[in-house]
């Protein structure tokens, strides 16, 4: 007999829109209306336009497949003061496809260490357990 364990689970990540989203923040002005409608935002710009950025998304776990997210929304409002210039929803289908390397980032000026070099350069770093240092 054969027997496989599986599981089927999906969990909600972030916000959890409302069905008629672009219906309700397409009167929205300020972003005292904003909150009020969907909450306080995610993430903030730092750098250029202000625009504040709200996700959600549904994360899948389907056994031993991969995990896969679906039903995604992007809620993004240009923001100037208390002032809402503009708000943009971007569904599953109006998202780029991104890719996530396998490989690590370079930082700079990193010292690159191999496993020899990283045991003898921690001898004296670390007190003896119970000195109280």
């Amino acid at each position: 007999m054969f027997l496989v364990g599986c599981t089927f689970q999906t969990k909600h990540r972030g916000y959890v829109f409302p069905e008629n989203l672009e219906e309700q923040v397409k009167n929205i002005k300020t972003t005292t209306q904003l909150e009020e409608t969907i909450g306080s935002p995610q993430v903030k710009t730092v750098y250029g336009d202000d625009v504040w950025i709200y996700y959600g998304a549904d994360e899948n776990y389907r056994g031993p497949l991969p995990l896969e997210y679906d039903n995604k929304t992007v809620l993004l409002a240009w923001v100037n003061g208390s002032k809402v210039k503009d708000i943009k929803v971007l569904y599953d289908k109006d998202l780029p496809k991104v890719m996530i390397s396998e490989d690590e980032t370079q930082i700079p000026a990193a010292i690159e260490l191999n496993a020899l070099e990283e045991l003898f350069n921690n001898i004296g770093r670390f007190s003896p357990a119970g000195l109280g240092q």
